[in-house]
């Protein structure tokens, strides 16, 4: 980056300049986790040499080894997102599934979670398209996730989530179960090794939906694209020029159709090693009860609780980390010795 002609070339010094920022924000993580390293250690020291009278240097010390001790947890975590595309941006898609109003307001709620959650994280957020329901929520949308390793922990929310309440649109308070599917893939370079043929395109733009204001639902700027051999649609319409909606949308288009390849041949590997599941939509993944009682359980690796509106309000570190810990050989390697 000290070389004068590094700006010459503004997109390779635009991936230039995100891999320093994401190296950096990795070591800043662990150079910072080392000073309170120290710190405890000297506080530790203070202890010792205060004797029956150092209980308030106990108190505090008891204080920080607890906060450090859930830093271990978060640093080792994200010490297992070590594949070639965990440390990308994250495309989130939510569908809701058969139900009408109901499925849309589960949507929505969905929508709500994952903001609130990449929020918390210190992501960087984006709605690129949500599609209003005909009554109430949404029936689909679409969200750029962007920060460190965002691809690594969004990945564990792949799947079908089930809600269980009394809807609040039946007037007879019956108890209703609604889906929605969570697609997420990772956002892939504009230079991306993946083929699109023109000729396998429809693109059509139309008239962004939205709260109005100068220009936005005056132009044809959304884009939606088709792409006709595997009738994948992505759109945009979050930006004013058509121009930069077509380039997102494109950028997705290729993500979507790369994870599409993988899919199939994560597919052949599980004829060699066993029925594991298809990682695609359809499977049920996690289930969220409001009523007769209130939970929130992993299917998949058992992690529950019933803080159903911690959960709501983004509180999913727990269920992901879950996730994480259960798909790394490493853990599960280490569970096998301590059962042993």
């Amino acid at each position: 980056m000290s070389s004068p002609t590094f700006w010459d070339d503004q997109d390779e010094a635009r991936k230039v300049s995100s891999e320093v920022n994401r190296l950096k924000q990795l070591v800043e993580k662990l150079e910072a986790f080392r000073s309170k390293v120290d710190d405890l250690v000297a506080l530790a020291e203070l202890v010792d040499e205060a004797g029956e009278e150092g209980e308030e240097f106990v108190a505090e010390f008891v204080a920080t080894l607890g906060q450090l001790n859930a830093e271990v947890d978060d640093l080792e975590i994200s010490s297992f997102l070590n594949e070639p595309f965990d440390g990308r941006p994250a495309l989130l898609s939510i569908h809701a599934g058969a139900g009408g109003t109901e499925s849309c307001d589960w949507a929505d709620m969905l929508m709500r979670m994952y903001v609130r959650w990449a929020e918390r994280r210190g992501f960087d957020v984006e709605v690129q398209d949500a599609q209003p329901g005909e009554e109430a929520g949404i029936s689909r949308c679409s969200i750029r996730i962007a920060g460190l390793n965002a691809y690594g922990y969004s990945k564990a929310e792949r799947g079908v989530h089930r809600l269980v309440r009394i809807s609040p649109f039946d007037s007879n308070k019956r108890r209703h179960t609604s889906f929605c599917s969570v697609d997420v893939i990772a956002e892939l370079d504009d230079d991306a090794d993946v083929e699109v043929n023109d000729d396998d395109l429809r693109i059509d733009t139309y008239r962004a939906s939205g709260k109005g204001g100068q220009h936005v639902n005056k132009t044809d700027s959304a884009v939606r694209i088709t792409h006709l051999p595997t009738n994948i649609v992505v759109q945009c319409q979050n930006e004013r020029s058509q121009h930069k909606n077509k380039q997102t949308a494109m950028r997705a288009l290729k993500s979507r159709l790369y994870e599409q390849i993988q899919d199939e041949k994560r597919a052949e590997m599980e004829k060699f090693y066993g029925d594991k599941g298809e990682m695609g939509w359809g499977n049920q993944i996690r289930s969220y009860v409001f009523q007769p009682y209130q939970m929130v359980k992993d299917l998949r690796t058992g992690v529950e609780t019933s803080n159903v509106q911690g959960v709501m309000d983004g509180d999913l570190d727990t269920f992901v980390n879950g996730w994480l810990r259960a798909g790394c050989p490493r853990q599960r390697n280490k569970d096998i010795q301590l059962e042993d």
